[in-house]
């Protein structure tokens, strides 16, 4: 197994990492865009697109909803109130969901490296949500998000001397990608994770793969 002491930084992806949401997520968009006015079967194309780009900013995603699916002009009010009901969405489904065992304990294992989060969810929602959970205090290097990418959060951190090495603990396509655009580590989570093909994903790029966090322990 690698050798967590030797990283200055751990990142760690949320949905489906830190919290068993994926499937919640889903949940929310398909609710979001029914009560917009989309039917069943266009609120199904948007959960697809969705899962498609699991760690992507949901603004992302609504404005191909909005222009793909729905056949609408992409506007200020409807991306907002599109967004206000995720948020709302997202924050109902997430209260009672299931937080990593083991995150605690990590934490004292890796005394030496400075944690963060980096997700495509909201980043005042996930804030907010690990505030709740009482989990907020792990993370001293930042919880972030949308609007900001994920490449664009990392981009940031690099500035700093002392974010490297660092390593990437995720459960997407597109965390995986992050990892290998910026030269990080990468182990994926997948436990929740909601990609169907991970394994071979894994195999084919020589990735390390855990069911969940405290595999770790």
């Amino acid at each position: 197994m690698i050798d967590l002491k030797k990283y200055n930084t751990i990142i760690f992806d949320c949905d489906g990492v830190i919290l068993n949401s994926n499937f919640q997520k889903i949940e929310a968009y398909r609710n979001t865009a029914i009560k917009y006015g989309a039917s069943k079967i266009q609120a199904e194309e948007l959960v697809s697109y969705h899962v498609s780009l699991t760690g992507i900013s949901r603004i992302v995603k609504f404005k191909y909803f909005l222009k793909e699916i729905m056949g609408e002009d992409i506007t200020d009010s409807s991306m907002k109130k599109l967004v206000d009901n995720l948020n709302f969405e997202v924050i109902n489904l997430l209260k009672d969901c299931e937080v990593a065992s083991g995150i605690e304990k990590l934490k004292s294992k890796t005394k030496k490296s400075t944690w963060m989060v980096a997700s495509g969810g909201d980043q005042e929602e996930l804030r907010f949500l690990f505030k709740s959970k009482d989990i907020d205090s792990f993370f001293e290097g930042g919880i972030y998000g949308s609007p900001s990418s994920k490449h664009q959060i990392v981009e940031e951190k690099l500035k700093d001397k002392n974010f490297l090495p660092t390593l990437f603990l995720g459960d997407s396509l597109y965390d995986i990608q992050t990892a290998q655009k910026y030269n990080l580590d990468f182990i994926f989570v997948y436990g929740w994770t909601d990609l169907h093909d991970w394994k071979k994903i894994c195999n084919q790029n020589s990735l390390i793969y855990i069911e969940k966090i405290q595999d770790l322990l």
